[in-house]
């Protein structure tokens, strides 16, 4: 028996399928190695990002071809796997592909140095959740989807629990999997309303189902809650900002950059594959959530002081303008305006890869900076660009990529969905146009506290004067680390400079979605990136590079001409105190203290003021989520308090156990008579 039946496409799915073994293996391979930390970080790892690089090069191939299906014997009697790889499970493979790749190499040189956890064990758990990512984007069943659905959340919470010896860090994976768990209910929800009552749980069944608006809403509704959950939208976000930080970083780099994905690919394959129709007030929750937490996120980023929490904040801002990016394509095509619908889920997609990099790119950085100093506290760090200048750079390149400057990967994304946004006034809805082009401003403003964080995130740590004196003995990454984030740092100047050629890979994904792409417009103008039309708006990433280059030339040529070449080294101004220290520069609080006066209601900020008997007296502000006290605090005491009451029932004698089973064999009766 064949188990792959479309001969003409098996190629790919075969080779898809046979990197998901291999990651497996390379898994199994790690328990028989447990604790021989060579073999696990110098063999097995480097293998994984081979395979990574593997993958994403036949998910680069399978974009452009027809859907290939597969039914695998696996599952239980009468569910097998159906696997399906179209244009959209092509491309978030690519995606995990290229990004696993950079970080496995990374995670060579890291988890070489000792997680709390074995490393067999750790390299099991690292590859299953690749595996499991893989596995999540080729389901074409309900019942696969939903095995590997929580295997890849089973995966990670091993992972985030790495260092299990500490409370804070165990409290963090058990608050991961709770709502990790509560989004995979609605997820099952969801899939229940799809297949109509009619017992195939088949995703091609679930096409053919022609829902009621009633029906196809409620459908909807559960999926943007669970997947919603497992992406960080509000208010399900708290358990970013306690699971990145408390994960090793190659973990929290994949968690951020890739698994975050998952959960916008499921929204993708809910909203425009499974449900035939779209609605336009669909699209304009999924602004108002998206919006919601861009802002919320770069808000909260910016007053952080912890970098790991830091980054986990930008990612619910990120997640948050993909968000707003795919609700306002709903919005297009609820109309039938399928070419505008193409442009906002081209830029989302797009943005999709890019954060996939800069963010991932970012996590390791900080991953580097931990081992080298021993602190994740931006207010213990500085001047680093002196000791570690290869982090400095390649974190260089990740900032700027983040804070969606040209001619990196973030300015394309953003420059394509802030275009998306200005045709909004062609909606035949007159509340439509007048409500989105204030989304539209809000974006820019949200894109430039995202600038503004950034700055603070590289300034911060490496610019200045080291604030603690065994900054002095930080030492640059190592070789594996080095290699890892040189292929992110690729990839972000790859998607900056490249935009057409990648575009192209996205069509065939819009075409599938939304019946129709950008790929031959922008194939028509040669370097320059034209969204719709040429005279409404276009971008020459090289143009301008070599804009740049003929700017730094001249002034050098400039300086070298004038002044020779002389260089004359002299102390910076002081502001007429010539005794400077590290305490004298910007902290993070400082730098932050801005944000928090003008967003203070975004903030429960808790003040303690110095005791005037205290030898050193210091003034602190705490900064909580209202969310924790507004909806999870009660939730936790309505919780305890139900615990508490069913608990009773647990009387530890056997006569009342018996008693309850009389009372419910009484019941029982009573309901098959009536």
């Amino acid at each position: 028996m064949s188990l792959l039946p479309d001969f003409a496409h098996w190629q790919q799915l075969d080779g898809v399928l046979a990197v998901v073994t291999a990651w497996l293996a390379l898994g199994a391979t790690g328990v028989f190695a447990l604790r021989r930390f060579g073999f696990v970080t110098k063999v097995l790892f480097p293998l994984g990002g081979l395979l990574g690089l593997l993958l994403s090069g036949i998910a680069l191939t399978a974009v452009f071809q027809e859907p290939a299906t597969a039914v695998l014997p696996l599952g239980l009697p009468g569910l097998p796997f159906h696997l399906r790889l179209d244009g959209l499970s092509s491309f978030f493979l690519l995606v995990i592909g290229a990004t696993g790749a950079g970080v496995s190499v990374y995670a060579a040189g890291y988890f070489g140095r000792g997680e709390g956890t074995p490393p067999g064990l750790i390299c099991l758990e690292y590859h299953a959740f690749l595996a499991t990512m893989a596995l999540v984007v080729l389901a074409d069943d309900a019942y696969v989807f939903m095995v590997a659905w929580e295997t890849m959340a089973l995966s990670s919470f091993f992972l985030v629990t790495a260092n299990h010896r500490i409370p804070e860090i165990r409290e963090a994976g058990y608050l991961y999997l709770l709502v990790a768990h509560i989004g995979a209910i609605a997820i099952l929800l969801c899939f229940g309303v799809l297949q109509a009552n009619t017992g195939d749980y088949t995703f091609a069944n679930m096409r053919a189902q022609h829902l009621t608006s009633f029906w196809s809403s409620a459908a909807f509704l559960l999926a943007l809650f669970g997947f919603g959950a497992k992406a960080g939208l509000l208010p399900l976000h708290v358990w970013l900002p306690e699971a990145h930080p408390a994960a090793p970083s190659p973990v929290s780099a994949l968690m951020s950059g890739v698994m975050l994905k998952t959960a916008i690919y499921g929204i993708l394959r809910v909203s425009f594959d499974l449900l035939q129709t779209q609605r336009w007030w669909w699209g304009v929750l999924m602004l108002a959530l998206g919006l919601a937490s861009a802002l919320f996120g770069v808000v909260f980023a910016a007053a952080q002081v912890d970098m790991k929490r830091l980054l986990a904040y930008s990612s619910i801002e990120n997640i948050g303008l993909l968000c707003a990016g795919i609700g306002l394509a709903v919005v297009f095509s609820s109309y039938g305006m399928k070419p505008l619908a193409a442009l906002a889920l081209t830029a989302s997609l797009y943005h999709v890869a890019s954060h996939a990099f800069f963010k991932s790119l970012l996590f390791l950085s900080t991953g580097s900076v931990l081992h080298a100093t021993g602190e994740r506290n931006l207010g213990r760090l500085g001047g680093l660009i002196r000791f570690t200048p290869w982090i400095a750079w390649v974190t260089l390149i990740g900032v700027l990529a983040s804070a969606g400057l040209p001619p990196f990967s973030g300015f394309v994304s953003e420059w394509l969905l802030l275009q998306s946004f200005l045709f909004t006034p062609g909606l035949p809805d007159s509340f439509l146009n007048m409500l989105i082009p204030v989304v539209a401003a809000l974006i820019a403003l949200v894109a430039a506290l995202a600038g503004y964080t950034m700055v603070k995130f590289f300034g911060i740590i490496f610019l200045g004067q080291p604030r603690e004196e065994k900054l002095q003995r930080a030492r640059d990454a190592g070789p594996w680390e080095r290699g890892g984030m040189a292929w992110l740092v690729m990839g972000c100047i790859a998607l900056g400079l490249q935009p057409e050629q990648f575009i192209q890979i996205i069509d065939p994904v819009t075409r599938l979605l939304v019946h129709a792409g950008l790929g031959d417009n922008v194939a028509g103008h040669g370097w320059l990136l034209v969204p719709v039309a040429v005279d409404r708006a276009s971008y020459g990433p090289i143009i301008f590079l070599l804009g740049v280059a003929a700017c730094f030339l001249l002034a050098f040529l400039v300086v070298r001409l004038l002044y020779h070449g002389r260089v004359r080294r002299a102390a910076p101004w002081d502001c007429g105190y010539p005794w400077q220290t590290a305490r004298m520069q910007d902290t993070a609080e400082g730098f932050g203290q801005p944000i928090r006066q003008i967003f203070e209601p975004f903030f429960r900020m808790t003040r303690e003021l110095p005791d005037p008997g205290d030898e050193a007296p210091r003034y602190h502000v705490t900064i909580a989520d209202h969310f924790w006290h507004w909806l999870y605090l009660p939730i936790a005491a309505v919780v305890e308090r139900a615990a508490r009451l069913i608990g009773t029932l647990q009387q530890g004698r056997i006569a009342v156990y018996l008693l309850y089973s009389f009372i419910t064999l009484l019941a029982m009766l009573v309901l098959v008579r009536s």
